[in-house]
């Protein structure tokens, strides 16, 4: 598609002719957006078997109340064949019955993949992307679900969460890219780049939504959707820069937050969507809320005291399409204040206005459907292959006593655990289904951790030992303990999101800890394998266990990963993504302040996770040394800043590394933390190489929110930290 300027005055001629051409109603409708359940046959929720859309109801839909958009699966993933045909019904009465011939958008969830394609590549969850600590990874993940996501029909991906993970409980931190802004912004960006391209107009590009639109990551209890009490300073320091810079890049829309930040609901804060959204960030996409957040303005905030006034607080709250979803009470709410004199049509417009250039940006008038044999093809063995590379860069090493890692071949291995023979809690949720608990919803081809094992090694024995959350041993499943060398425990958690993976505690279950600690009296090797969406507290048991790994969900490609990682066919380099803790009431992240570490005798060493943000080992060693400042010796606060280390791999095999430095004020007129990640890159050594890694880090880039609420950076002193390699700086005025 042209950018010249002049086929930009014509798109916008277009837009602007259709608008003078569109009834209050079909405005309306353009900023609705309805669930599929809506114009299927049989009930919502208790939708027909097989699945098929009702026709009258569709009409009844774009025809009488004309809405725009439509999302959301029939409860569970569809063959690509199946959504082709109707995203075409869907089309077909939008572009050739309505009056307008308005295309629609169809919006879907794409969280690890195309996950609602029955046979679409799922890849790790984002957080094990993240634990790879390499963009480029994130990037190529969703240019694979940009190209399969479009090929169903679908132009529009409800992705990435930009979330910045500052809540270890809060069920929706797999979903994101850790706790750190930088890294979360990196991934991010990855992230969009892949889904959209540079044109999201070509047939294997989609349009992003940065979720969600802002803090829902950070409630206070740890429970989805409940209340945040944020500082503004926090906020723009910590949990806005991904959206920035997410948005800078040209990102296509936006999912408002579905909780509220210091008692003010997002979805009604013209604070957050039109000052710092709209008008400090430059945000010129469409912004639309999430699943029935505005009817709970009214259920459960208790800030509107019906229906009515909810739509009108969000609409002029900035709130451009309104994800209903099952009914159409919205558009006959907001039609009725329009005409009511208390919502002004040209507020509707303004809104229509973005949906309509977005519809321009995606090609809809010209492709609403991509033409059959004309989109990109799906090359399963390819895609496959890098959702598996993904979990080998992710998959990370936290433990590894006397080198119990990797196993031998002549090794009697025990697997067992819950999760040992599960698709589901490996795959974690948004797999095929929204929770991804269904087991015959998966792909039977797909390995569990137990099938992949048995590809390395056919010895391997199995015996479940316990579920989530009851022991199930017996005389046959000790004289199996008894009987090996090495037991691998499978331990995690049920897959979930959203309210319904909310739970009370952030300990393991207690069953899963009773059982690593009976096992323990056996005398054998334990290896812990977690699968989780969370950091589940396992204090009691890390002593016992004689290596631990952290799967993350790394998705029916990542068994395969695991176990060429388990048998040293491929050597681990994932970092953890986030603070591991090691007590329940001490959930500090990485960036905490020096007031925090502090122990019971005033002493600086409080600070105690089980392990440390950017943990992770390998089968082989590295040693830093010679870091040093390549800058000028007087460095100005305009100056970019160099820094370089040697790095070398002192194992007896090839290896990656990620780099990490680490940089803080000493003083400064707000209380800096320990530490801030300022610079990162993952390196291949092989055994004895030695490379010199270089870092350039803008001064601009160690500013913070200063007492005046602005960005500023400080002069003066500052510490900067690589692996065991500490060195002071002076930044001058």
């Amino acid at each position: 598609m042209s950018t010249n300027a002049s086929s930009e005055v014509v798109k916008d001629s277009f837009i602007e002719d259709l608008l003078q051409e569109m009834t209050l109603e079909e405005k309306v409708g353009q900023m609705t957006q309805i669930n599929l359940d809506v114009i299927s046959k049989g009930e919502i929720y208790q939708l027909e078997e097989p699945h098929s859309l009702d026709i009258t109801k569709l009409r009844n839909a774009i025809l009488k109340y004309h809405v725009g958009s439509f999302l959301n699966c029939p409860g569970y993933a569809l063959p690509k064949a199946h959504w082709v045909k109707i995203i075409t019904q869907i089309q077909d009465v939008a572009t050739n019955e309505s009056r307008l011939k308005i295309p629609v958008i169809y919006g879907i969830d794409a969280i690890h993949g195309a996950n609602y394609m029955s046979e679409g590549v799922l890849f790790p969850q984002p957080v094990a992307q993240a634990a790879s600590w390499d963009p480029k990874l994130a990037q190529r993940v969703c240019e694979i679900t940009a190209i399969e996501t479009r090929s169903m029909g679908t132009p529009w991906a409800f992705s990435p969460v930009l979330d910045v993970m500052r809540q270890a409980l809060w069920v929706r931190n797999f979903e994101t890219f850790g706790e750190d802004p930088m890294l979360v912004t990196d991934m991010g960006l990855g992230a969009v780049k892949g889904l959209e391209g540079d044109d999201v107009s070509k047939i294997d590009k989609v349009a992003s939504c940065l979720k969600h639109f802002i803090g829902y990551s950070w409630p206070y209890d740890g429970k989805d959707r409940s209340p945040a009490y944020i500082p503004e300073r926090q906020l723009r320091e910590l949990i806005m820069p991904p959206f920035e810079e997410a948005i800078k890049a040209g990102a296509k829309t936006i999912m408002v937050n579905s909780g509220e930040i210091n008692g003010i609901p997002t979805h009604s804060n013209p604070g957050l969507l039109q000052k710092v959204l709209r008008d400090e960030l430059g945000f010129e996409g469409v912004a639309v809320s999430d699943w029935e957040d505005i009817i709970k303005l009214h259920q459960y905030h208790r800030t509107s005291p019906n229906l009515k006034h909810a739509v009108k607080t969000t609409i002029m709250a900035g709130v451009d399409m309104a994800m209903v979803p099952n009914n159409y009470e919205f558009s006959e709410s907001l039609v009725e204040l329009v005409r009511e004199g208390e919502v002004p049509e040209s507020r509707l417009d303004e809104s229509v206005r973005r949906i309509l250039k977005l519809k321009k940006d995606l090609g809809l008038w010209e492709n609403p459907v991509v033409p059959e044999g004309e989109y990109v093809k799906s090359r399963p063995t390819e895609f496959e292959d890098f959702s598996r590379k993904v979990a080998e860069e992710s998959i990370t090493l936290l433990k590894n006593e006397d080198n119990c890692l990797p196993l031998k071949k002549d090794q009697k291995v025990l697997l067992t655990g819950p999760i040992a023979d599960s698709l589901s809690m490996v795959n974690g949720a948004w797999s095929r289904t929204w929770q991804g608990q269904d087991e015959h919803r998966n792909n039977p081809e797909k390995n569990t951790v137990l099938d992949a094992l048995k590809i390395v090694n056919s010895d391997v024995d199995y015996a479940p030992g316990c579920t989530l959350t009851e022991l199930k041993t017996d005389k046959a499943w000790e004289e199996k303990v008894k009987a090996s060398d090495v037991v691998i425990a499978c331990l995690g958690e049920l897959p979930g999101t959203e309210k319904p993976g909310d739970i009370h505690e952030l300990v393991m279950d207690e069953a899963q800890l009773k059982y690593i600690e009976h096992l323990s009296t056996f005398g054998k090797e334990i290896v812990l394998i977690l699968f989780e969406s969370r950091p589940r507290i396992i204090n009691r048991i890390v002593d016992l266990c004689h290596g631990i790994i952290h799967a993350y969900f790394p998705s029916e490609e990542g068994t395969l990963a695991l176990a060429d990682i388990l048998y040293g066919n491929v050597n681990p380099s994932g970092k953890l993504p986030y603070t591991y803790p090691r007590y329940a009431n001490t959930l500090l992240t990485y960036d905490f302040k020096i007031t925090a570490d502090l122990n019971e005798n005033y002493e600086l060493n409080g600070f105690k996770p089980q392990f440390e943000f950017g943990h992770g080992l390998s089968y082989t060693s590295f040693e830093y040394n010679n870091f040093r400042l390549d800058s000028p010796s007087k460095i100005q606060l305009n100056d970019d800043i160099h820094f370089s280390v040697e790095v070398t791999n002192t194992g007896n095999r090839e290896g990656k590394e990620v780099v990490q430095l680490y940089i803080s004020d000493v003083y400064a007129s707000v209380t800096p933390p320990v530490k801030r990640l300022r610079a990162y890159d993952k390196i291949l050594l092989k055994p004895g190489e030695t490379k010199r890694v270089e870092f350039v880090v803008p001064c601009s880039r160690l500013a913070f929110v200063g007492r005046d609420w602005k960005w500023v950076v400080e002069p003066g002193d500052f510490i900067a930290t690589i692996g065991n390699q500490h060195l002071n700086f002076y930044i001058n005025e």
